[in-house]
């Protein structure tokens, strides 16, 4: 585990390692430059995982599944909200499903914890949990990442998903997503890009997911504005920072 800045969990968590460019919003992925980062100092794991293109960290596509990180949880104590993978996803084709069923055990045995799964990949993670063995976990949430109209088919695949509670990331948001269907829902998180080559996020499109958490009763998490300085431009929106949480259904 390691604690964390990200303004939406307590912690993180990394069975998996590793990943490899799906979409726009993975163009800038700060988990490339921490992988490069981290291989330059040392920490074996992540040798291999991204080579220099253009002046800068890109993934290779290797994914690496650690064993030994499936003991950490059992040693927490307290209480944690963990956010699975932040340095690749659950759900890469080269991931197992040997590999994401420890995983769940992993999760199952410690309900004390509340586990956060984010993914740009719905359909696998649709077609794999529908299978006979992984159950829905009460402290499992299953989130997919949306930055443009281009991927808003990711919510009808989330939809499908079984689910205790189901979250949405639009960051980085870089263009509008009005025509967003937020039903079934839980959970909204709303974010600008960060770092260098950040592109920039539109209050207007900020706005716009605000209203649709509205109309859908989906709680509204703004997390930030971006940019090359994210601490520059802060979190507020509407004069006041926005950290609304789901409930789970019981």
């Amino acid at each position: 585990m390691a604690e964390t800045k990200i303004e939406w969990t307590d912690a993180t968590w990394n069975p998996v390692v590793g990943c490899s460019i799906v979409s726009a919003g993975c163009t800038n992925c700060y988990a490339m430059r921490m992988a490069a980062r981290l291989e330059a100092m040392g920490v074996r794991r992540y040798a291999g995982l991204t080579r220099k293109s253009g002046g800068r960290a890109v993934w290779t596509g290797r994914v690496r599944c650690d064993e030994d990180a499936l003991s950490i949880p059992g040693r927490w104590r307290g209480k944690r909200l963990v956010f699975v993978n932040s340095m690749s996803d659950l759900f890469h084709p080269d991931v197992s499903q040997d590999f994401i069923r420890k995983v769940w055990s992993v999760m199952e045995a410690v309900p004390q914890h509340t586990f956060q799964i984010l993914t740009k990949r719905p359909e696998r993670m649709r077609d794999v949990l529908s299978i006979a063995g992984i159950p829905i976990l009460q402290n499992v949430w299953l989130g997919t990442s949306v930055e443009s109209s281009e991927v808003l088919h990711r919510l009808d695949e989330l939809r499908e998903t079984p689910a205790a509670l189901r979250f949405v990331s639009f960051e980085p948001l870089l263009g509008s997503v009005a025509g967003a269907n937020l039903t079934d829902i839980d959970w909204v998180i709303v974010g600008g890009e960060s770092g260098p080559r950040s592109r920039a996020i539109d209050v207007t499109w900020v706005e716009e997911v605000e209203q649709l958490c509205r109309v859908s009763d989906a709680a509204f998490f703004f997390k930030q504005w971006g940019g090359p300085n994210k601490r520059k431009t802060g979190r507020y929106f509407r004069g006041r920072t926005w950290d609304e949480m789901p409930i789970v259904r019981m």
